[in-house]
């Protein structure tokens, strides 16, 4: 009983949400061959989401505003990101990074509830990279979608 527990908690442990996350994007990355047949194409996500949905019903936007080309350089910035840290942000980023600071400044608890935060932190970080791992394996299908492979019958 204890390894099954112990099993489904490995397998929601965020070292495991990052490989997902880093194989989906490697996944893109090997699956679209021509990035450039990427620019301008519309994120119509509705249609690829139904496909790709799992135990989740929320219609979530995976994709912000722009094209599939700007979600893959995205994924793939995200994924270098992780696997070689933040070397050198740029100023949009450091804005952003300053503005949520404050932000949290005013919600974060205090040393007392370290723990409290990680966890807060730690769910989170869990849910973006659940996102982020779904949209690159989303990406991955359309393309496949829009190059004509992948098994699809129109």
């Amino acid at each position: 009983m204890m390894q099954i527990c112990d099993s489904y908690n490995q397998k929601n442990s965020l070292f495991n949400a990052m490989n997902r996350f880093i194989g989906a994007v490697n996944n893109m990355d090997q699956t679209v061959m021509v990035p450039s047949l990427l620019r301008d194409v519309p994120l119509d996500e509705e249609k690829d989401l139904s496909s790709v949905r799992t135990a989740s019903n929320s219609s979530s936007n995976y994709f912000q505003d722009g094209d599939m080309y700007a979600s893959y350089v995205q994924l793939k910035s995200i994924r270098n990101d992780i696997e070689w840290g933040v070397l050198q942000p740029d100023e949009r980023r450091k804005e952003k990074l300053a503005v949520t600071n404050h932000e949290l400044s005013h919600v974060e608890p205090d040393d007392e509830d370290l723990e409290k935060l990680f966890h807060f932190h730690l769910n989170g970080l869990h849910t973006v990279l659940s996102k982020l791992t779904r949209k690159a394996n989303t990406l991955t299908n359309r393309y496949k979608q829009e190059i004509g492979i992948g098994g699809c019958i129109h």
